[in-house]
């Protein structure tokens, strides 16, 4: 689909996040100078076409108490299909891939335990005979996922706000939850955000911002009632974005209609010694929408992650090839997209 400069301005604000106001539509075209009428027909017509996947709350997984592990298996080619159903039929499965390595399917498994991801993927394991292997974050050093839908030359939108650090509390105060070290690349802080226990209204508004927005002038409307009018709405919306509970309000767009064909998850094996160094390097990259330290498994000594996104595989092993000279890298594995099997948020239960 070939884009307006409107569509374009619009996919890159949408993905920013909406407004938290009565009318955010209209917040928007008067940023934008058009009117709010022009902003939705247009939303609505990028959403028809696939651009917009969807419109919904961005919920930061970590400050419920969940944690999420990266898994990989070695598929035959002939029970690819119904392993894959299998897994996507998972309710903690958000993300599920087909790439091209001998781990061909690659799945993000969320949890409130690790115990409990361990038991899904040994069920997973003996039932179809095949080893799935835990690959959980020991790091974040970047979750910056926005593309630009405006520029010929950047991949990443900027100001798109990642993780915070996470703590809980404990006799002794607060203290950070062990499951995922963040990491600053600019030195900056990272916000702190606390292991979140709502109201009764909290956990009804935030269930139900879980479903897609509407595209209408008041997309918050249908959250009213039961006591809640609009000003209550609003108020614990904004709370639970100010809490790190909400990361953002916001567009998810398909970034392949968008011109960024090229997709590669970059895996490489860094002495623990540079990981830190590395790691910060790599999500300095315009190209890199994720970037973690991982644990490893036998046979699988790579231990530092990146997704990376361009508009053709040269743009992406231009980057590989800077950083893997300025790192003296020695080994590192591409594992491009085949195909996507799955790519749906987690419904979190809260009742």
């Amino acid at each position: 689909m070939r884009l307006t400069k409107l569509q374009k301005q619009l996919c890159n604000t949408l993905q920013k996040g909406l407004p938290v106001c009565s009318r955010p539509f209209a917040k928007i075209a008067k940023d934008l100078k058009c009117d709010e009428k022009t902003v939705l027909q247009q939303t609505g017509e990028l959403k028809n076409a696939g651009v917009i996947r969807r419109i919904c709350a961005l919920i930061n997984y970590r400050a419920l108490g969940m944690m999420s592990t990266l898994a990989a298996a070695h598929v035959p080619q002939e029970n690819l299909r119904e392993v894959a159903n299998a897994v996507n039929s998972l309710q903690g499965v958000s993300h599920n891939y087909h790439r091209n390595h001998f781990y061909n399917l690659w799945f993000t498994l969320q949890a409130r335990t690790a115990a409990q991801i361990d038991l899904t993927l040994t069920g997973l394991s003996g039932r179809f005979g095949i080893d799935f292997h835990s690959l959980p974050v020991k790091r974040i050093f970047k979750l910056a996922v926005g593309f630009d839908a405006e520029s010929e030359d950047k991949v990443l939108l900027e100001g798109i706000e990642g993780p915070g650090v996470l703590q809980k509390k404990s006799e002794t105060g607060l203290e950070e939850v062990p499951n995922g070290e963040v990491v600053a690349t600019d030195g900056t802080p990272k916000p702190i955000i606390q292991l979140w226990e709502g109201s009764d209204s909290d956990k009804l508004i935030l269930a139900k911002l879980q479903d897609e927005l509407a595209i209408t002038s008041e997309p918050f409307a249908f959250l009213c009632g039961g006591g809640l009018g609009a000003r209550d709405v609003l108020r614990i919306i904004s709370e639970l974005i100010d809490k790190g509970v909400i990361r953002r309000i916001a567009a998810v767009v398909d970034h392949r209609k968008l011109g960024f064909v090229a997709n590669v998850l970059f895996a490489a094996e860094v002495p623990q010694a540079r990981i830190v160094k590395a790691g910060k390097r790599l999500a300095r990259s315009e190209i890199v929408s994720h970037c973690y330290e991982r644990r490893t498994f036998e046979n699988w000594p790579y231990n530092l992650f990146a997704m990376m996104h361009g508009r053709s595989m040269g743009q992406i092993q231009h980057v590989i090839d800077e950083f893997v000279e300025a790192e003296k890298i020695d080994s590192f594995r591409l594992l491009p997209t085949k195909a996507e099997l799955k790519k749906q948020p987690v419904k979190h239960k809260f009742y």
